[in-house]
Order: C-alpha cells, then sequence, then structure tokens
C-alpha cells in the first residue's frame, strides 16, 4: 500500500479571515483582507513564491505535536528537539466588545520556552498578487511594515527586529509574540493586548461550544466539524465558502484542481440545516441575510455560485504557480458561475422556508414575499423540462439529473408552505403543479432493471447524489422502494463500509479517482434512514477515520489508500458530518445512562 497522504495542517480563523498552519510551524495559506483575495502566505501552492511565516529550530532534527486548546479555533504546535522544547500558539482574535463582535485583520503568534534553551529562527515573507509581487520592507523600533498590497501589513513583535529581518537564529528565553495585523495596526501594547486577545478568544469558543445542541454520540466530532463550519462564514456578509483553498487536486494529477473560496446556492439547504441541527440560530440568520442579497428578481437566472459579496463574475484564470505537489494548473475563480444547474432554485425555496414556519424569526423582515415566491417559482416553471449541468458540475454534459428534478420537487412542497403563511392560494396551487411535474420527471429516471433511480432520465448509472431521495422522503424510509435503492447504490458506489464514489463514469476528465466524503456521510444518514442504525455508525466510524490530525476534513478521499485529496478543509465534508451524526443520534434515542 502506497503512504497515505494528509493535508498535515491546523486552520485558524475568526470569520474574517482564515489561515492555515502546517506542522512545520509555517503559515502554509493565508488570504487578507477576504477569504477570496490573494494569498499573504501560499506556499501551500506556491512554493517559494508562495512566502513564508515559520518559527522554526535551529536544529535539523525535531518532533511537532499539534493540537487545538479544547473547544477552540485557536491552535499550538509544541516544537521538541533533544535539548530543548517551545510552544507556538496562533490565534485569530475573535470576542464580543461593545455589543458587536470584534474580528479584526490580526494573526496573533505566541512563542513561549517550555524546557531548555530554546534555539530557533523567525522567516517572516508575505507576498502579493498570487506571489508575483515581492514586498518592500522598513523597519520600525518595535515593527516590520510591508509595502505593496491595497492596504498596509506590519509585524509588531518584542522578538530583537534586526532577527527578524534577517532570519537570524536567536535563543527564546522568554514569551515573545508576533502581531501580524492587515489595515489598521495594533497600536496598543504588545505583550498584555496579545495575551489578554487570546484569553478572550479562547473564553469565547468555549462559550459557543457551550451554546452547540449536540446529541450523545459523536461529541467530539460534532464540536471540531462545527467550529470548523463556523469560520467559514464571512460575517460581514453571512456568506458561507466551500473551502478555503484553491487548487488542490481531487487525485494527483488529474488536473480538477478548483478554486472554492465561494458561496455555492447548491450548498444552501444542507449548511442551513446543519446549523440548525446544532442550535444556532446567529448563523442562519447572518446566511438567510447573504441570500437576501443575491439578485433573484426578473428573469435572469440564479447562478450556481457567486463571491462573497455577492458579485456574479468569478472568472476562472492560471496562474503561474507550480502547484500543491507540483499539481497544475493552478486556478483562481471559477467557471462554474456561468453553469446551468436548475437545483439552486430548490435549494433557495428550502433555504427560506424557516422564515415563515420557524417561530423564532418572528421579526424578520419578509416584505415583497409574494413577489420573491413568484420569481422563484416562475424560474422553476421556466427550467423545470431543461437538462443541466447537475449538481457535479459537468462541463460537457447535460442530462436531466435526478437531483434537479429533487430539489424542484422538494423546493415546491416548500414553497406551497409558504405561500400558505403569506396567504396566497393562487401561488400555492402553481406550486402544487409544479411537484407534481418535478415528480414526473424523477419517474423516468427509475431505471426497472436495477429497481432504482439513476442519475438522470434516459440512462442507468447509479449517482451517489440520488441517496438525497431517501434522506428527504421522496421514497419512503420504511419502503422496500428504499431498500432497493439503497441496495443498488451500494453494489455500484461503495467501498468499504462507508466511502462512496459521486459516480463511476467517464466524465469531462476521465473516471473519477477518489470517493467524495458528503456522499459517505450522505450514506450514513440514508442507512440510519432506512433503519440500519448499526450499520451507519460502523460507515460513519469509518468515514470519520479519515480526518487529520486535529479532526478536519478534506474533500476527497482515495479508497486505495485513504488518501485526502481535494480543498482542504472543505465546509461540504463538515456539513455532512454534522447532519449524519445528528441523523444517527435521533435514531438511537436513548437515554445517556445506557450503554
Amino acid at each position: 500500500m502506497q503512504e497515505r497522504h494528509s493535508y498535515d495542517l491546523g486552520m485558524i480563523g475568526n470569520c474574517a479571515y482564515l489561515a492555515l498552519i502546517g506542522k512545520d510551524t509555517d503559515i502554509k495559506w493565508m488570504c487578507m483582507p477576504r477569504f477570496d483575495s490573494s494569498f499573504i502566505f501560499g506556499s501551500l501552492i506556491g512554493g517559494e513564491k508562495g512566502g513564508e511565516f515559520s518559527i522554526k529550530p535551529t536544529s535539523e532534527k525535531y518532533k511537532i505535536t499539534q493540537s487545538y486548546i479544547p473547544n477552540t479555533n485557536v491552535l499550538e504546535t509544541i516544537v521538541e528537539t533533544d535539548e530543548y522544547a517551545y510552544k507556538i500558539t496562533d490565534c485569530a482574535p475573535r470576542f464580543r466588545q461593545f455589543d458587536r463582535y470584534y474580528r479584526p485583520q490580526m494573526l496573533i503568534r505566541k512563542i513561549e520556552p517550555l524546557n531548555g534553551l530554546p534555539q530557533l529562527r523567525v522567516v517572516c515573507d508575505p507576498v502579493g498578487d498570487y506571489g508575483q509581487k515581492k514586498l518592500k520592507r522598513e523597519r520600525g523600533s518595535s515593527h516590520i511594515r510591508y509595502f505593496g498590497l491595497p492596504e498596509t501589513l506590519r509585524l509588531t513583535t518584542n522578538i530583537p527586529i534586526n532577527m527578524v529581518m534577517d532570519s537570524s537564529p536567536f535563543v527564546l528565553t522568554k514569551t515573545r509574540y508576533m502581531v501580524m495585523t492587515y489595515g489598521a495596526p495594533l497600536e496598543a501594547e504588545l505583550n498584555e493586548t496579545a495575551e489578554n486577545f487570546i484569553s478572550k478568544t479562547v473564553a469565547y469558543w468555549q462559550n459557543w461550544v457551550k451554546s452547540t445542541s449536540i446529541g450523545q454520540h459523536y461529541q467530539e466530532e460534532v464540536i471540531r466539524s462545527s467550529l470548523a463550519l463556523k469560520i467559514h462564514q464571512y460575517e460581514d456578509t453571512g456568506g458561507i465558502i466551500a473551502s478555503p483553498t484553491m487548487s488542490l487536486p481531487e487525485s494527483p494529477g488529474s488536473t480538477r484542481n478548483w478554486d472554492y473560496r465561494y458561496c455555492w446556492m447548491r450548498d444552501t439547504y444542507y449548511t442551513l440545516t446543519a446549523f440548525n441541527n446544532i442550535g444556532h440560530f446567529e448563523e442562519m440568520e447572518n446566511y438567510f441575510l447573504y441570500l437576501t442579497n443575491i439578485p433573484m428578481r426578473g428573469k435572469e437566472r440564479v447562478q450556481p455560485l457567486y463571491n462573497l459579496v455577492g458579485e456574479g463574475t468569478i472568472v476562472e484564470k492560471e496562474l503561474d504557480l507550480p502547484g500543491y505537489m507540483g499539481n497544475q494548473p493552478v486556478r483562481v475563480g471559477n467557471d462554474a458561475y456561468t453553469h446551468i444547474q436548475n437545483d439552486v432554485y430548490g435549494q433557495i425555496l428550502l433555504a427560506i422556508l424557516p422564515l415563515y414556519t420557524d417561530k423564532r424569526f418572528a421579526n424578520m423582515e419578509k416584505s415583497q414575499s409574494a413577489y420573491l415566491l413568484k420569481t422563484i417559482l416562475d424560474k422553476i416553471e421556466y427550467t423545470i423540462d431543461e437538462a443541466d449541468a447537475g449538481l457535479w458540475e459537468f462541463r460537457n454534459l447535460k442530462q436531466k439529473h435526478a437531483y434537479t428534478h429533487l430539489f424542484q420537487w422538494a423546493g415546491s412542497h416548500a414553497a406551497v408552505k409558504i405561500a400558505h403563511e403569506i396567504g396566497d392560494p393562487d401561488l400555492g396551487k402553481k406550486a402544487e403543479k409544479l411537484l407534481k411535474q418535478a415528480a414526473a420527471h424523477l419517474e423516468k429516471c427509475y431505471a426497472p432493471s436495477r429497481k432504482a433511480y439513476a442519475q438522470a432520465e434516459g440512462v442507468e448509472r447509479m449517482d451517489a447524489s440520488t441517496l438525497q431521495l431517501i434522506m428527504m422522503n421522496y421514497i419512503p424510509h420504511g419502503s422496500q422502494k428504499a431498500k432497493d435503492h439503497l441496495k443498488a447504490l451500494e453494489e455500484d458506489l461503495r467501498v468499504g463500509k462507508g466511502l462512496f464514489y459521486r459516480y463511476k463514469h467517464a466524465d469531462d476528465f476521465g473516471e473519477p479517482e477518489t470517493t467524495f466524503l458528503i456522499c459517505a456521510f450522505w450514506y450514513a444518514e440514508a442507512l440510519a434512514c432506512v433503519g440500519r442504525t448499526e450499520e451507519a455508525m460502523e460507515a460513519f466510524e469509518e468515514i470519520i477515520g479519515y480526518s487529520n490530525h486535529v479532526g478536519l476534513l478534506s474533500e476527497d478521499v482515495k479508497s486505495t489508500d485513504g488518501s485526502m485529496w481535494g480543498n482542504f478543509p472543505q465546509a461540504y465534508s463538515h456539513v455532512g458530518l454534522v447532519n449524519a451524526a445528528y441523523r444517527i443520534n435521533n435514531k438511537l434515542d436513548k437515554p445517556d445512562f445506557l450503554p
């Protein structure tokens, strides 16, 4: 068996920026001022062009231990040699202040000696314009300013400035601090401020976890996934990105290297369901605000994805960078924004349904509800007989996908409820007509020879997205039809106890080489739906074994060796974990004092 490939990275963030920190102490990925801005540190895909921000020992032999402070997004990295040890605490400050959340464009790195006299070297070499621009440096008495970015980047530290400027070795005799700021600099006292911000951030995250609703089983995994999911939300607009990274390959040499730092409409339903399942209302409310800024009026289509501020043009281009482990091309932007994906309208209707049925939203603005509902139903009516690129965004294959019709059916059901709540029977009748049309299309996807629903009309290929037919109760959970459908999917797409391929047929880039983690969690959830709860738990426990050393999940897993691939971490995978755990816990439904 080949050596398992893993992303040895921890993630910190504060809902304003995200950073990925390697076991070697280097900031491998950090974009500012937005998740979809150019990286400031990006050696993950940029190699030497990506800059560096590391705190390494002078000894070539050292051991690394990396973990989170429990129930937080604050990361600790312990570096040990035969002679000494030190600890780095990496923190993206976030806490409540003056009746709002304080989430500055600020990275705090605290370095403290644990034993011996650590000898280390700091390298701080940020870059601009995706590694194409070297930044000019200017030293101050206790800081370094970096010029060449839209706003000033500054590193404030109590390490001797010459040691940092020259990346020369020094002995760590006491706790040192480095605070990097983008835009507004740190003007307060360094040591006290850094300690205060770290302490308040730890308290914020631990209190946030205390308010998280989770079942008896898989608490540790749900907590980590919830924390990861939370910092994928860009709080300024409420948008939630698929992943903080770009161009990490779905499998080595596949050229399936995509930029995932955008907000996919197709994820809306699952993401909001996850936040609802863990009892976090604020994140749901912020995401609804993001959705209200998406252009849904008139005859224009709703795109499959938008950027963090709801803009629609996300032009894809290739960059002159070496790529992750040499995988090219390196793409920024994503042409999927031009695709036709007609499931988005149903996703939006399901997403806004709680505004009308969940009593917690009593004070939400619901004016122009009838106009909005009519607009989206018109779009379903206009596209219901149309072939599209589907959930998996096929670039050269249009079909009438079962998944699309499922969300047209489910979204129309939601529209019936919304029409009833706003007292518009005509829109209710229109929605009922559309859900019948969608169901008729779904039945055309049924393959009698397989006793299962196929990927699309006119084919017999199995597709993991049709697991949703069970999960959303289109196929009743207790029916023989559900059991048969699940069996056909298992026969074609399952590997081991839980890993699942999206599909097995060749697409625009050949046959898929890796399984897709969200599909694995869908499978565990579908098993729970049909009453195969023990198997659901077995599948779930296998799947969570593919997380990295700090519990983060990738997009894809190679079934032959368990390697992690695809963009990382993947919000969609963590959403899948939260929702599957919720479904399994509900099925078990027994007092926590029982074994």
